[in-house]
C-alpha cells in the first residue's frame, strides 16, 4: 500500500496545481485524497465552474484530506494524464490506498464530493463510522 502512495505520489509531483504556486510535496500527498480535475483548456466553461466550487468550500475538503491537481495541459501527456486517461473534462478522486475512488465527466458540488468521500471505507474507518 505505501509503495502505491509513492508512485501515486510521484506522478502527482510532476503536475502542479494550477492554483498554486508550487506543486505539493511528497509528504502533502501520503494520506491524502487526491482529487484530480483535468481540462482541455483552462478556460473550459465545467472547469472553470469546478474551480469556483472547489475554491468556494476549501475547509470542507481540507478536513477530508483532499489535495486538488489540475492539468489544463492535454498536449503536456503528463503522468496523470497517462495513467488516468480523461477525456475532455473529468473529476478523479483518488482514495488514501491509492484506488481510484471515482471518475466524474461533470463538475460536482463540495458537497457532493464529500458525501462520495464520507461513504468510502476509509473514511467510514477514520470516522468510527459503524453505518454501512
Amino acid at each position: 500500500m505505501i509503495r502505491r502512495h509513492l508512485i501515486l505520489a510521484a506522478l502527482a509531483l510532476a503536475v502542479a496545481p494550477a492554483h498554486a504556486q508550487d506543486p505539493p510535496a511528497l509528504a502533502d500527498l501520503l494520506g491524502s485524497r487526491p482529487l484530480v480535475v483535468f481540462a482541455d483548456t483552462p478556460d473550459d466553461a465545467r472547469f472553470v465552474q469546478q474551480m469556483r466550487w472547489l475554491d468556494a468550500d476549501p475547509d470542507e475538503l481540507a478536513d477530508r484530506r483532499v489535495v486538488v491537481l489540475v492539468d489544463t495541459d492535454p498536449a503536456a501527456n503528463g503522468p496523470l494524464r497517462q495513467r488516468l486517461r480523461p477525456r475532455g473534462f473529468g473529476l478523479v478522486l483518488i482514495d488514501v490506498d491509492g484506488q481510484v475512488a471515482r471518475r466524474q465527466p461533470l463538475a460536482t458540488t463540495v458537497r457532493e464530493l464529500t458525501n462520495l468521500i464520507d461513504r468510502t471505507p476509509s473514511r467510514r474507518r477514520e470516522t468510527g463510522s459503524l453505518r454501512p
